[in-house]
This record gives C-alpha cells, structure tokens and sequence, in this order.
C-alpha cells in the first residue's frame, strides 16, 4: 500500500540514511528496530514529510508521490504520533482531539459524542473525558494521542515509541489498542527499541543498521537472536 525504497538522507558528514526501503501493507503491524542512529527516526521524518529525502521515492498503491511536508503525508492518509505526544496537557480530552478543527464541529455536544464513540470503539476507557490529560496515566495519554491521528481516518498509523516509559499494565493496553488499529485494517508502523513488545503485537520486524537495510523478519518465524544480531551487526 504504502512503500519507501532507495531513500537516502545525509546532514553534513553523516550519512543517515543509504538507500533504506520499507513495504507497509493495510491489516499488518511492522515494527521498524535498530540501535541509536540506525536512521530509523529520519526514515519516518522521510515518509511523515518532516524530512525531504536527497534520493529514493515514496509511493502509495504503487503510484510515485512527492511528500513535501506534513500536510502532504495527511492528506495521502499518513498519521505520525511522535514520541512526546504533542498533547495540550491543561485541556481536556476533547479539546486535544479536535484541537484545530473546532470548526468543523459547531457545538460542544457533538465533539462529545464523537469523541466518546470513538473511544469506544478503540476500547479505551476513560472516565471523564473532560479532565486534563494532565490528570491522565501514560497509557491513557498515549491511547488520546492515537485517537486523534485516526480523526483524519488514515491509512497508516506511525507509532514513535509508543510504550516508552510505561508500566506494565499501561504497556498491555497501548498494545492492545495497536492490535485493535490492525483489526480496523490500517497498516501500522511501530518504531521501539522493546523487542518483547516488537514479538508481542507486530508482524513483521524491519531493521535498520547505519542507515540500511539489515533484515526483514516475520514475527512469528524469527528467533530472537537473528532480529539482535541483525540490529547489532553481528556476524556481518
């Protein structure tokens, strides 16, 4: 569906990226691993239009597109929850989900109701949506953070790290919330450095390694040893 291939970055003397390619398909989870400067985050800067890459082409059901910025990637149906989130922390949950589109939802009753239904169909539970997220736990911030991508109804979802920092409990059920995405059929790319979060949700495993291609791996199929050594370089 969505398919990055050749794609080169370099800044100055450092070469991030050299001809990284990735395939991501509707129904299936892909984690993208590698260590600390694999390129991994300027491979998904590339394909959210953060980035412009210096060579390689990205292209959506087979057609080449040119992704020029993040305006570009939404409106091919790309969605990017980065990292830190990006949440208003003294609004509420509906006031994070429809910031900068109130104007599309006239009264504060409909983006209630909109806001609840799809909670509910994501299976997330939050009490009171009208609590700052302040007052939320991580894994409630980081589900908010997922609704809102998907108010643009996306065809791939990017997930910078999404359980970083989390507990145990938090961690189960932002992975369950990335199963329930799958289920919906969008392609959904999860970055993380967690390998038995990686086995426990995705599909397949990509690897970078100083900016290329180490591996592609099925999930289910690959021992954990091949997908570290492929991250490591082990034996290249």
């Amino acid at each position: 569906m969505i398919s990055a291939s050749g794609i080169t970055k370099r800044y100055g003397a450092v070469q991030a990226l050299d001809g990284a390619s990735l395939d991501l398909r509707p129904g299936e989870v892909v984690a993208l691993m590698g260590d600390n400067g694999a390129g991994k985050s300027t491979l998904v800067k590339a394909i959210s239009g953060v980035v412009i890459p210096d060579a390689g082409t990205i292209a959506v059901d087979g057609a080449p597109v040119r992704i020029g910025g993040p305006r570009d990637a939404q409106a091919l149906g790309i969605a990017t929850v980065y990292q830190d989130l990006a949440l208003c922390e003294n609004l509420d949950v509906v006031g994070n989900l429809f910031l900068g589109a109130e104007d599309r939802f006239l009264r504060h009753i409909r983006m209630e109701r909109a806001t609840r239904d799809l909670l509910g169909q994501l299976d997330v539970r939050i009490r009171d949506i009208r609590v700052p997220v302040a007052m939320l736990s991580g894994g409630q911030r980081q589900s908010v953070a997922i609704a809102r991508a998907l108010l643009g109804s996306p065809r791939l979802v990017i997930l910078d790290e999404p359980t970083a920092a989390l507990g145990v409990e938090q961690t189960a059920q932002v992975l369950a919330l990335i199963g329930r995405l799958r289920e919906r059929g969008l392609a959904v790319l999860v970055v993380s450095h967690n390998l038995a979060d990686v086995r426990a949700v995705s599909d397949r495993v990509a690897v970078l390694r100083l900016g290329r291609n180490a591996g592609v791996f099925g999930t289910a199929t690959a021992a954990q040893e091949e997908i570290v050594a492929a991250i490591t370089g082990a034996g290249a």
